[in-house]
């Protein structure tokens, strides 16, 4: 059940933050919208645990999935304008 609560909350927090970074440098796709809310779930972790935010057994709450989901969109419009 865990895995599935990851891809929704990982779906939703790639909603919101499709919705609310500029651009039309998006990933499109029930698909790569749910990647992209997980993977800024796990970057936003990751960040938080570097910076001391999260102990070793926390993670980032939907609000950090929805940052972390912003971060990598705004890194891939910038990847995306260059290439």
């Amino acid at each position: 059940m865990g895995i599935v609560w990851s891809i929704l909350i990982g779906f939703f927090a790639g909603l919101i933050a499709r919705w609310i970074t500029p651009g039309d440098h998006k990933p499109r796709g029930f698909i790569l919208t749910t990647v992209l809310g997980i993977v800024g779930a796990v970057f936003a972790t990751w960040l938080g645990r570097q910076i001391g935010w999260y102990g070793p057994g926390d993670g980032a709450q939907f609000i950090g999935a929805i940052v972390g989901a912003v971060i990598i969109l705004l890194a891939w419009g910038q990847l995306a304008r260059r290439v």
